[in-house]
């Protein structure tokens, strides 16, 4: 043989040795490290259309039709991620009047806030001290709609002495790790909402259900979903960010839920706010740049679909669990401060919503408001 061909073959081996164990290096590396999307949508308060039902015009501050354009884009940056709302979705404007107050929700017919859901195929919601509003059989008729799982953990049924709704789920997804390969990740979700549902729904809810404390839930619970087999938890908190002093009927909890070991992260609500941001740069323990909480990412996606909520978690399969290694949160805005469009509207969404939307414009017009 050639000198000159051995001379190349030796070469070749030795470039083979040294750069393919690297290349398995690489991948060993990534296998069983996942990074997971969660998007969270709160306190949309029946906003599906871009529009002012008061003004009778166009408002690009608001809308599920635009959120929906934001989900959409978000979907398509991460191989793996989750949709939720954490609640104060049927009410809030005159299309969630109309719908409940003059039209009526029929047997057979679905809401236009849980098409709009199905539609963009959240992964559970919550429910919000406004689903409360227009009595429970309005609210359970409305439901049958719903083709995901709807959550809350601290409101019982008097009757039974069980939690009223499905206390949490446990979503079972294959998710694609950093070097393509595919798992099983058991998801824990578990919804909250104030107990003063009590005093401020007393007459569609006093002798039908009662309300427990929220974190006294969630001690419950959460080490139920270990138990059950969930790899991480999240919890869809249909309540407010504070560290006033804690007690059983505290409003806004999420500072007290973060303490709580094996809730991995927080999607917040209730208080039309927007985390993370500079109204809590002063709160203990807070990384308003990474959106932590006592190390735990937690996002408030503000109100009337005006934001989407962003919880980017990076978790990692070790000694045969799964453990988040990191967390950050963000929030993405449907318009800049002066109101300027900043997404079009989804209009296959629209489309879907159009009709109710209609009805309550006419309906309007019609009593000269």
């Amino acid at each position: 043989m050639p000198r000159k061909r051995i001379f190349f073959l030796l070469v070749t081996l030795i470039l083979y040795w040294h750069l393919f164990p690297s290349f398995s290096n690489a991948e060993e590396k990534t296998q069983g490290i996942v990074d997971l999307r969660i998007l969270e949508t709160t306190d949309l308060h029946a906003d599906l259309v871009n529009y002012d039902y008061y003004q009778t015009q166009t408002d690009h501050r608001v809308g599920l039709v635009k959120t929906a354009t934001l989900i959409h884009q978000a979907r398509k940056e991460t191989k793996n991620s989750l949709l939720f709302d954490v609640g104060d979705h049927l009410k809030g404007n005159p299309l969630g009047e109309y719908l409940a107050r003059i039209r009526g929700m029929h047997k057979g017919k679905v809401h236009p806030v849980y098409r709009a859901f199905n539609y963009l195929a959240y992964d559970a919601i919550a429910i919000g001290n406004h689903e409360f509003n227009y009595g429970l059989k309005f609210l359970n008729v409305a439901l049958k709609g719903a083709n995901m799982p709807v959550i809350n953990a601290n409101v019982y049924s008097v009757k039974k002495n069980k939690p009223y709704f499905m206390p949490y789920v446990i979503l079972k997804r294959n998710v694609v790790d950093l070097s393509g390969a595919h798992h099983e990740l058991k998801v824990g979700v578990i919804g909250f909402m104030p107990t003063q549902i009590m005093s401020w729904d007393r007459a569609n809810l006093e002798g039908k259900v009662f309300a427990k404390p929220i974190v006294d839930a969630a001690k419950e619970f959460v080490p139920a979903m270990k138990a059950e087999g969930a790899d991480i938890i999240i919890a869809l908190a249909h309540t407010g960010i504070s560290n006033e002093p804690y007690n059983p009927d505290t409003e806004n909890a999420v500072y007290y839920l973060t303490q709580i070991p094996g809730i991995d992260a927080i999607l917040a609500g209730h208080s039309h706010s927007v985390f993370p941001g500079p109204v809590y740069e002063k709160l203990p323990n807070t990384n308003i740049d990474t959106g932590e909480i006592n190390g735990k990412p937690v996002v408030m996606a503000g109100a009337f679909g005006n934001r989407l909520g962003i919880i980017d978690l990076q978790i990692e399969y070790t000694a045969g669990k799964w453990k988040v290694v990191k967390g950050t949160s963000l929030t993405r805005s449907i318009a800049d401060e002066n109101g300027k469009p900043l997404v079009k509207k989804d209009k296959r969404l629209f489309k879907l919503v159009k009709p109710e939307h209609e009805e309550t414009v006419d309906f309007i017009r019609k009593i000269g408001l």
